[in-house]
């Protein structure tokens, strides 16, 4: 999903407060507060409607984020931006906010995403030989994120930034027929 300007906005002023020397919250922490969040803002259309229809007003809407947050335990301050965005009329992108959060985060504390495709759901050890060798290849730490692809006969895809790792059966089968070609 393509991340707007206003969310990396949000976002950067978010992980201001939270890698601040003083802040009470860890960046981690607020990111699962956030999730948590997202995840029942998901699972509640009435919800989610409720807190963006502009028919409702904002000290209602944040009744509702207080009654929320109180019951997931969240932060005073995850709490707080919270109620910017419902100020703001930002609280329906919350979830395009929450992501560009946690790009932000990584990339202030050095770590890349990795988005790994594979033709079958990776093991535990699978995931954490891949995650060294990632590591190792790139000299930075990596946060891995999964998805599966049927076409793949095998192996296994990686791609950080721009540059792509291909360790599937398809292109190694490739890479050998290029080989092949050029000796010819």
């Amino acid at each position: 999903m393509p991340i707007s300007a206003v969310s990396v906005r949000y976002a950067n002023a978010l992980a201001d407060v939270v890698t601040g020397p003083a802040s009470p919250l860890k960046p981690q922490d607020a990111t699962a507060e956030l999730r948590s969040f997202v995840a029942t803002l998901q699972g509640s259309p009435e919800l989610h409607n409720a807190l963006i229809t502009p028919a409702v007003p904002s000290a209602r809407k944040k009744a509702v984020i207080t009654r929320i947050t109180d019951r997931l335990g969240m932060s005073k301050i995850t709490r707080n931006f919270l109620y910017v965005l419902i100020d703001h009329r930002r609280i329906g992108s919350v979830p395009e906010i929450v992501e560009s959060f946690e790009q932000v985060l990584d990339r202030r504390l050095g770590i890349e995403q990795a988005e790994v495709i594979s033709a079958n759901e990776l093991t535990e050890q699978q995931r954490t030989a891949l995650q060294a060798q990632l590591a190792r290849l790139t000299g930075k730490q990596i946060r891995m994120r999964f998805a599966i692809d049927g076409s793949l006969i095998g192996g296994v895809m990686a791609r950080i930034g721009s540059t792509v790792y291909d360790g599937s059966v398809r292109g190694q089968l490739e890479a050998l027929g290029r080989r092949l070609g050029s000796e010819i």
